[in-house]
């Protein structure tokens, strides 16, 4: 008998075992979940901060002829037609976003043949070319625009040429144009530059620059300008900066 009860104590505890083991795996395996879900919140909160504070524009570019557009030193656009190409002239739009207050930073080319600075080289229409751009930034939310080309952005020429414009007719105008090549600063497009020594633009009409195909299908703000360094002719890239908000 008491073999009998022995045994039946002995078949309890180990019942009673190994319910407590069940148990502890359940336990164990909802609190991995928990975990889990926990996990993921920061990053959706981390996501959704990354955003908050940011604004999408809308730019929108005419240039004689070529371009490349920077919002605080990273491209965001650029002509779709390449400066190698003659009479190129086209206008662009490019989305971007980007926090208020951010630094606009403009590369503008004229088209040239090479560093002589002249074009249709060896023709009877051998000659300088001219120059200039326009641009608009409107709040693609609101519809506002917040920022124009005008006579408050500062620029830099860092190429110029022919820097004796009397070559212009010249049979060898490689052997005998004269050209002023400056290297692009460091850092120029990013928005602690120091711009301070930079001239402000000169503003120019429609039809001082020639503005061709593509100007007319954008509806420029009243307010903003044609705009390129003093000289049309003989300075063919201009570095372009202006903060906008």
């Amino acid at each position: 008998m008491r073999t009998r009860q022995n045994a039946l104590l002995i078949t309890f505890v180990l019942l009673s075992l190994g319910l407590a083991a069940l148990t502890g795996c359940s336990s164990s395996d909802e609190s991995t979940s928990t975990s889990t879900t926990t996990t993921d919140a920061p990053d959706d909160a981390t996501t959704s901060g990354s955003t908050g504070g940011s604004t999408q524009y809308r730019a929108e570019v005419w240039a004689d002829n070529w371009f490349s557009l920077y919002v605080d030193g990273e491209l965001v656009g650029e002509d779709s037609v390449p400066i190698t190409t003659e009479r190129s002239f086209n206008a662009e739009t490019i989305t971007f976003t980007a926090e208020p207050g951010f630094t606009l930073g403009v590369v503008a080319r004229d088209f040239i043949e090479d560093d002589t600075g002249l074009e249709y080289i060896g023709t009877d229409r051998q000659q300088m070319g001219d120059a200039g751009i326009i641009v608009q930034v409107t709040d693609v939310a609101t519809g506002e625009v917040v920022a124009v080309s005008d006579g408050t952005w500062r620029g830099l020429v860092v190429h110029t040429a022919p820097t004796n414009p009397e070559c212009e007719d010249s049979s060898d105008p490689e052997a005998e144009c004269q050209n002023d090549i400056a290297t692009e600063p460091d850092g120029w497009a990013d928005a602690g530059f120091d711009d301070s020594s930079w001239t402000t633009a000169t503003t120019y009409s429609a039809d001082q620059v020639g503005a061709k195909e593509g100007y007319e299908e954008i509806a420029w703000d009243t307010s903003a300008s044609l705009i390129w360094s003093g000289d049309l002719e003989t300075d063919n890239t201009v570095l372009w900066r202006t903060t906008v908000g």
